[in-house]
């Protein structure tokens, strides 16, 4: 048994203090929220994030993040992207050296190109980082539907101990030395899925979908590869499979977002509309950043960035990603 602080009360973190306290471990949960410790101790669920998801008697909700650190094995950041730096600087100096911190939000931070690791370990460098990824959406996990994910680390070692910690009959954890490949493809999937969301508000079918996510993993591992991110990820869970079922789900705030705008939302309205961080808008920004800095082509997430942040209509940004000069699908596969 070892003893875990999920430190973010979100839908992601509760469904995964739900995991871990089913996997026999002792778990604290800690929010900055005054209202939202109220409601989890009291109501024993979040009712406006992850309603009908109960929590045991014997997991702890604290607001004191002294008292949520303290002595803990493993700390799991569960924080919205946009608020993971702040959080890790308040939690610097509770941080004991080689503690375990794993985080498992999703992002790039839009004014450094930081992935959240980095930003983790530069605000806390005495902590172990590790981060969390797949295809996992709170609202499956929280009720034990079966998924599969991977665990990153920087050491066989504390991957293969998080491995053992999350693993269950509900969530098959896999291992992987390449975390930067797993941020790279966890963070950018949710603006292709923006994309695939707008598709779907203008209407169109499951050939299109198809189509913005095979592309898209194209893009996502094109300028991953070009950062040092290995192919093999961008083709695994972290990568094809958390875009899959990104680009698909009716959970995806993302998706919905994108739907939104479809539809006619402005930015703003779909994202007040979701109720929830939509972190592909985010990240859309700092992709753009990031390609041209490594120079590489990505239309799909530059039509995205055109209807997010210039008014672009939707239907003008797919006309065109249609109408771009012909390609051949694969570069490296030549003709004899």
């Amino acid at each position: 048994m070892a003893k875990i602080s999920i430190i973010g009360a979100g839908s992601w973190g509760t469904a995964l203090a739900v995991l871990l306290h089913n996997n026999g471990n002792e778990v604290t949960i800690w929010s900055v929220i005054p209202e939202e410790v109220t409601m989890l101790r009291e109501k024993r669920q979040h009712e406006t994030k992850l309603p009908g998801v109960v929590l045991a008697p014997e997991i702890d909700v604290t607001g004191d993040l002294k008292e949520a650190m303290t002595g803990r094995d493993v700390l799991v950041l569960a924080v919205p992207s946009p608020f993971t730096r702040s959080t890790a600087h308040s939690m610097s100096e509770f941080c004991t050296e080689g503690q375990i911190i794993v985080d498992v939000a999703k992002g790039i931070e839009d004014n450094t190109l930081m992935t959240l690791s980095q930003i983790i370990e530069q605000e806390i460098p005495q902590a172990n980082v590790a981060v969390l990824s797949g295809p996992s959406h709170a609202e499956e996990v929280g009720r034990c539907i079966p998924t599969t994910c991977v665990v990153g680390a920087h050491t066989k070692e504390t991957a293969e101990y998080l491995q053992e910690i999350f693993m269950s009959p509900v969530f098959r954890v896999y291992t992987s030395p390449d975390m930067l490949g797993m941020e790279l493809g966890a963070a950018l999937k949710n603006v292709i899925a923006l994309a695939a969301g707008i598709a779907d508000g203008l209407g169109y079918g499951d050939n299109t979908k198809a189509a913005l996510i095979t592309r898209g993993i194209a893009e996502i591992a094109r300028l991953g590869v070009k950062m040092g991110g290995k192919l093999e990820t961008f083709s695994g869970l972290t990568g094809i499979g958390d875009l899959i079922v990104t680009c698909a789900s009716v959970h995806s705030r993302n998706r919905k977002a994108g739907y939104l705008m479809g539809k006619g939302y402005t930015m703003k309205e779909a994202m007040d509309e979701v109720k929830m961080v939509v972190e592909g808008v985010y990240s859309a920004k700092a992709a753009i950043k990031l390609a041209d800095r490594y120079h590489v082509e990505l239309p799909i997430i530059e039509q995205v960035n055109k209807v997010l942040f210039e008014d672009k209509k939707p239907a003008d940004a797919m006309n065109d990603l249609m109408l771009r000069d012909p390609k051949v699908e694969a570069a490296g596969i030549r003709w004899e």
